[in-house]
């Protein structure tokens, strides 16, 4: 068998692969946001999977540079799946689609026009440049976000999607810039073939060993009561008494008005490991997510500023900003999901009752 035909195996098993990726998804998680961009990326990965080479020729064909062109935009995608994957307030707005649009169009006339006109080396490194950076944003994201995430295999999941696509994506497109004007040979383009069906059989196996409904919340979660689990015959003594701790620095010195709180800050105060702490706001109190559980604090203290007549004439986000929200759009949706409705609308219901 040549290194043609096992090239071309693997690429077809890539395309496959993510075509049923991409159905699976469609059937199940087509109404969650981050479903839908994991959706775009597989498609988007399959048309890098048919087009993709290193060492690409001078002429690109009509045929190819569409495809060649979806791919590039895919790290867009790619930048926004990585969003929607760990920021569950996190919306998609005219001018990402704007952005796509524009990478997609350069890569296109990268194809038929920049390098068809003598600027090949300019139009490939330009174009994985652009990859380059997309990516980096993807990583940096992740790296914002990631802690938040309470539930252990889920997160470790979240990851090694975000870190096995980035790895192959940022090492193709130095691969490259690399060989820019060259002919890199069968090998190579073999090699780069089986690492993308490996990278994408991996991502596939990984999604299998956990919950689709965890991995994409159909859903925003909404926050449970905040009231600590009473002591229960299997519960340790040692984790009630730091939940017990943890509620008193919520509800006595009110840490989550601190700016920047993390985990293995309130990890530290606590003086315990933080994924010790990641399991007791999961498993003891419920929580999928830490700033779900820094938030329900927040708006509890909101709710009842906002229900006190003596705070009638402050406005809504002095009260936002008091409770520790850095802006009013997240502290609207937050307050919004778990009470049904606006600051200004519950406010204007509490006078009413009153």
């Amino acid at each position: 068998m040549t290194f043609a035909t096992l090239e071309l195996a693997f690429r077809a098993a890539s395309v496959a692969l993510l075509l049923v990726l991409a159905a699976s998804l469609a059937s199940d998680f087509r109404n969650v946001l981050a479903g839908r961009l994991a959706i775009a990326l597989a498609l988007g990965s399959a048309a890098h999977a048919a087009s993709a080479s290193i060492g690409a020729p001078t002429l690109v064909s009509a045929w190819h540079a569409p495809l060649i062109a979806l791919s590039t935009g895919n790290v867009v995608v790619f930048w926004l799946f990585t969003r929607a994957l760990f920021d569950d307030e996190f919306r998609l707005r005219r001018w990402h689609g704007l952005v796509w649009a524009l990478v997609v169009a350069f890569s296109f006339a990268s194809c038929l026009r920049i390098a068809a006109g003598g600027n090949v080396q300019f139009s490939i490194i330009a174009t994985n440049l652009i990859s380059l950076g997309f990516i980096a944003l993807a990583v940096v994201q992740t790296m914002a976000s990631w802690s938040a995430d309470l539930v252990e295999r889920r997160r470790r999941v979240r990851v090694f999607i975000v870190a096995a696509a980035a790895l192959y994506g940022g090492l193709n497109a130095l691969l490259q810039m690399l060989v820019v004007g060259q002919d890199a040979g069968d090998v190579v383009n073999l090699i780069n073939a089986g690492a993308l069906a490996c990278v994408v059989a991996a991502i596939s196996w990984a999604m299998m060993r956990v919950d689709g409904a965890d991995l994409f919340p159909v859903s925003v979660e909404i926050a449970p009561a905040i009231v600590p689990n009473p002591p229960a015959a299997a519960e340790e003594a040692a984790d009630q008494k730091l939940i017990d701790a943890l509620m008193r620095l919520m509800a006595d010195e009110r840490i989550y008005r601190q700016e920047n709180i993390s985990i293995g800050v309130l990890a530290g105060r606590l003086k315990i490991p933080e994924y010790r702490l990641r399991r007791l706001i999961n498993q003891r109190l419920g929580y999928r997510n830490f700033n779900v559980f820094l938030n329900n604090h927040r708006i509890e203290e909101a709710k009842a500023a906002l229900a006190d007549p003596a705070q009638a004439e402050v406005p809504v986000i002095t009260i936002a900003m008091d409770a520790g929200f850095q802006s009013l759009g997240p502290f609207n949706r937050a307050f919004k999901a778990v009470t049904g409705v606006t600051p200004t609308e519950y406010r204007r219901l509490k006078v009413k009752a009153a």
